[in-house]
């Protein structure tokens, strides 16, 4: 069973991938594939805008193939849920080291540091039937980074999942599936997956 992730990060292609260890499963991301571009996350949610993006690889497929995306979102309590489904783009076109600095001056002088991370992944079959499954881990933010983030994951050297100091960049791929927002997401697809097989 072939199936299009709908990326181009590699950090979450590097994730994703290491759930899918499966002899029957190969997992293609959208440069894997041949397909250029990406898709428009102009969503007004989570879901909208994972479906959009597994549409986005199915429509530009040369092949009948299982096409899926996940879209994430940070949810911060005292900032009345944001940067919500805009956490990629929240600091404007920026780096990723400088949504990190967004975030940590948008909490300046903020006691309260919860926040709650959430994953929607859209599957499409082949015959253009989207299903849906999600995730989400509370957890903390720190005052400081305490590493250097993951390539394209600004919350990273930021967030400790609840019982846990570590953030996520300072996880092994396993430690971080293990109990993260996208783990809980992408192993109810694996299951899934593994019943159509």
């Amino acid at each position: 069973m072939k199936i299009i992730l709908s990326t181009t990060n590699p950090s979450k292609a590097e994730q994703i991938k290491a759930m899918f260890d499966h002899p029957d499963i190969e997992i293609l991301t959208l440069t894997e594939a041949g397909i250029e571009g990406e898709a428009i996350e102009d969503g007004t949610t989570l879901e909208e805008n994972a479906l959009k993006k597994a549409v986005y690889a199915r429509d530009n497929s040369t092949e009948e193939v299982w096409t899926m995306a996940d879209d994430t979102g940070l949810f911060i309590t005292t900032l009345e849920g944001k940067p919500g489904i805009h956490a990629a783009r929240w600091a404007g076109d920026v780096s990723t080291d400088e949504i990190t600095q967004h975030t940590l001056n948008q909490l300046e002088g903020k006691t309260d540091r919860t926040a709650t991370f959430k994953t929607v992944v859209v599957l499409v079959s082949p015959d253009g039937r989207p299903i849906s499954f999600s995730g989400e881990v509370n957890g903390t933010l720190a005052e400081a980074p305490k590493t250097k983030p993951q390539p394209k994951m600004p919350y990273s050297p930021l967030f400790s999942p609840e019982g846990t100091d570590k953030v996520w960049a300072e996880m092994t791929v396993e430690e971080e599936n293990a109990i993260s927002h996208r783990g809980k997401a992408f192993r109810q697809v694996v299951a899934f997956l593994k019943q159509q097989l």
